[in-house]
């Protein structure tokens, strides 16, 4: 089975829990979504969807407004993307604490009950919910809860007839045959319809800025077996999930700009069946790449794809930011030997090693600087005002703040101290 049938849809997961990008992005990026091989969103409004009544108070500061809800899914259908919306209604808000309620723990203590059949029954209430308000509409579920449930309780449940499960794994080693395993598990339950998911980016660490990539085409390889290796047809597509947040309490992970090259090599790995050489000078083409080359999985040093600007600036801070104010607060041996922190702390410092220490701090800084602003510009025009606060403040103002505290604690030190005041009544006088 080649690369280009193994999964006839490709969605692109969209998390706006986090970082919701500005509708005038939106209309930039759909666009190369569908050239690089999606056909597909799985969009996660969360709390950027436009709530009204008693659900207003979920609305984030910056939700979307009706008008624009409509406008995304206008963008989505002039790029030939379909649109699948993702509302959790389970999700990490509830599994967690699967069976803690008070009427839950009554419920359990009758024999016949279990947290299987619990989250079955919920499962089957609100995908039966859906159903009878949109008969033509087929509910998609995250499978983690059903893979421990015996066969025999799922095919009791009436599940498999209301939902297609979604089977996510976002490592790079994924183990195929178990896979596999769980798809004919799932076919004899009576799940007819399967669904992959994997991950180009947010998989990796609640904090990670820049995808790795080469563990994310690993992570498709190892699905594009499982799809040649399990039942024929019973994968219906793949949903190349974008995590942006691992919960809405968790900081940022890679933004979407970032992203958008480890996208490129996913989604043309899953068409071709691979990533070789020439694979990988169509996505550095797509995402127009002036110079390509390199050892890296996929050279993006002169692109121009939508957002390209804040992948070259985040790859930079992320990068040598740190590093560079690490280096010369912790290992340039002027600081080291003659501004330690004892000798800032009283401000306390000889006016040859001020010469050492103050212009490449001077120079560092203002080198910073000036990337940072550019970086705040780019940002801003991608994405709202208290996104660009919240990657500025986890992410450039830690180390801009200990530079900035070094030249500071030298400005004080280089201030000459007053003498000591004359003993009270000296007028140079002998008594």
């Amino acid at each position: 089975m080649s690369g280009s049938t193994a999964f006839k849809m490709r969605l692109v997961h969209l998390d706006f829990k986090g970082a919701p990008p500005k509708v005038s992005y939106l209309a930039e990026i759909f666009p190369l979504f569908r050239a690089l091989g999606a056909n597909g969103l799985l969009i996660e409004y969360e709390d950027m969807f436009p709530y009204e009544g008693h659900l207003s108070q979920l609305r984030a500061v910056h939700a979307y407004s009706p008008a624009e809800v409509t406008e995304i899914l206008r963008l989505a259908r002039l790029s030939k993307l379909e649109v699948v919306p993702l509302v959790q209604t389970f999700g990490h808000m509830e599994v967690y604490y699967l069976g803690e309620g008070e009427t839950s723990k009554q419920w359990l203590q009758q024999e016949q009950n279990s947290q299987a059949k619990l989250c079955l029954s919920h499962i089957w209430a609100v995908a039966s919910h859906v159903l009878s308000q949109h008969p033509s509409t087929t509910p998609l579920v995250w499978d983690d809860m059903l893979r421990d449930i015996p066969q025999d309780q799922l095919a009791a449940s009436g599940v498999p007839q209301l939902v297609e499960p979604v089977l996510w794994d976002y490592s790079a080693d994924l183990d195929v045959n178990s896979k596999v395993l769980l798809m004919e598990k799932y076919r004899e339950c009576g799940f007819l319809r399967l669904w992959a998911a994997s991950a180009f980016k947010g998989a990796t660490g609640a904090s990670q800025v820049i995808p790795p990539v080469q563990h994310h085409l690993g992570n498709h390889a190892q699905w594009l077996q499982v799809a040649d290796s399990g039942p024929v047809d019973a994968l219906q597509g793949i949903i190349l999930t974008g995590w942006q947040r691992y919960d809405h309490f968790s900081v940022l992970c890679e933004l979407l700009p970032v992203g958008i090259p480890s996208l490129a090599a996913c989604l043309q790995l899953l068409l071709h069946g691979g990533f070789a050489e020439d694979v990988k000078s169509r996505v550095e083409n797509l995402l127009g790449v002036s110079s390509p080359g390199g050892t890296d999985a996929v050279s993006v040093g002169a692109s121009s794809f939508p957002g390209s600007d804040v992948h070259t600036l985040v790859t930079q801070v992320s990068l040598h930011l740190r590093s560079s104010v690490d280096a010369l607060l912790e290992r340039n041996r002027y600081v080291t030997g003659w501004f330690s922190p004892y000798h800032r702390r009283r401000k306390l410092i000889h006016p040859v090693m001020l010469q050492h220490i103050q212009p490449e701090a001077l120079s560092l800084l203002g080198r910073w600087g000036t990337l940072v602003q550019q970086l705040e510009v780019a940002l801003q025009c991608i994405f709202y005002p208290d996104t660009v606060e919240e990657w500025l403040e986890e992410n450039v103002h830690p180390s801009m703040q200990r530079l900035q505290g070094l030249l500071q604690d030298l400005t004080e030190a280089a201030i000459p101290l007053p003498l000591p005041p004359s003993p009270a009544g000296d007028v140079g006088q002998d008594p």
